[in-house]
């Protein structure tokens, strides 16, 4: 590969935050399609009733508690593998504690259930292989669609950076604030947002002045611990994409090594390379945290131990289909099918397939 078309690979894949102005995904919810490649066993039996969830425009967890409500069942009590981008249409297992096969018939918009069987354990974070994605680029010319046809069945190393909806508007900002213990000032990033939740917390605040801390227990526990998730990822990807600087020519030199993620089970004299253990140093001194702020003493239901994670995925896509793209004038639009591992992004696998 040309030191030019490695630099260009390297510059797409450290654009987290943003897609390209050039071509458009998402502007149909069905444009962008998702389904879970499950491992879950499936059995006649047990406690846990298991269930395809079909979802548009909700993510995984604002779905749930509205089924939730629908069935009075806890939220506790619903399990899933993955949590799923809101602006598409979705498919992936959840299990009911003591649920029914008459939930299917749920008459909600949006929200689809389709009934599995039984098992006797609840499905939980990281249950599954990974995921299967059907997405439509679109505002596309000739020269784009000459570009993606030249990538099309060859693998990629692309790098495991965390997608944009990891982070959402300001999730990694809540999280950053409750591991520095400023929940004063994670309530107020809370407040940003508009809905039924933050109601809630604005008038619990209203009433019982300064009691952050409750005011954020009103969250429902898996979106707590989300808040922090989101600013671990946030460090994880400053540290790839530091690693990655630091090795200008990584798609041919660079191993795929682990990347940490930080939190209170890390020792940075685990690391033994240098480089490495230099840029961890320079990112969490620069937000001036240490790995044991991840034990959260006032709320340890959010403390977090971290781990490891792959600095690169490889993957390969086809072509389903080329067309006219009747949503925007004179251009046209692909439709790509591809399998990532768990945990990986889509939309960072994006800007790396596409010019």
């Amino acid at each position: 590969m040309a030191q030019g078309k490695i630099e260009q690979n390297r510059n797409q894949a450290l654009s987290t935050l943003t897609i390209s102005i050039m071509y458009k995904i998402k502007q149909l919810p069905e444009d962008f399609t998702v389904k879970e490649i499950s491992n879950v066993n499936i059995q006649n039996n047990g406690l846990y009733s298991y269930f395809i969830l079909k979802k548009t425009n909700y993510t995984t967890i604002d779905a749930l508690q509205i089924l939730s409500k629908k069935f009075k069942i806890q939220l506790k009590h619903f399990g899933f593998a993955g949590n799923k981008d809101k602006n598409a249409v979705t498919e992936q297992k959840i299990s009911v504690l003591k649920g029914s096969k008459k939930f299917e018939n749920i008459g909600l918009k949006n929200i689809g259930l389709k009934y599995l069987g039984n098992g006797n354990e609840p499905i939980s974070l990281g249950d599954l292989e990974g995921n299967e994605f059907v997405i439509v680029i679109r505002n596309l010319d000739e020269n784009n669609i000459k570009k993606i046809k030249q990538s099309q069945n060859k693998k990629l190393k692309i790098p495991n950076l965390f997608g944009p909806q990891r982070f959402s508007k300001n999730n990694h900002l809540v999280g950053k604030s409750i591991v520095k213990r400023d929940f004063k000032k994670a309530v107020g990033l809370l407040l940003e947002n508009n809905g039924n939740i933050e109601d809630e917390i604005k008038q619990y605040i209203e009433k019982n002045k300064n009691n952050y801390i409750e005011a954020l227990r009103l969250i429902p526990l898996k979106t707590r611990r989300l808040f922090v998730h989101s600013y671990q990822s946030y460090l994880f990807n400053k540290i790839a994409e530091e690693h990655i600087k630091y090795n200008k020519n990584y798609t041919k030199k660079l191993k795929n090594i682990k990347i940490p993620i930080v939190g209170f089970d890390f020792e940075i004299n685990s690391i033994k390379n240098k480089p490495q253990k230099n840029i961890i140093k320079k990112i969490i001194g620069e937000e001036q945290i240490a790995p044991r702020d991840f034990i959260i003493n006032q709320i340890p239901e959010l403390s977090s131990e971290g781990g490891f994670r792959d600095l690169f995925f490889e993957t390969k896509f086809k072509i389903v289909e080329i067309a006219n793209d009747y949503l925007n004038q004179n251009k046209q639009k692909i439709k790509i099918n591809f399998t990532l591992p768990k945990s990986c992004y889509a939309t960072v696998a994006l800007e790396f397939f596409l010019p």
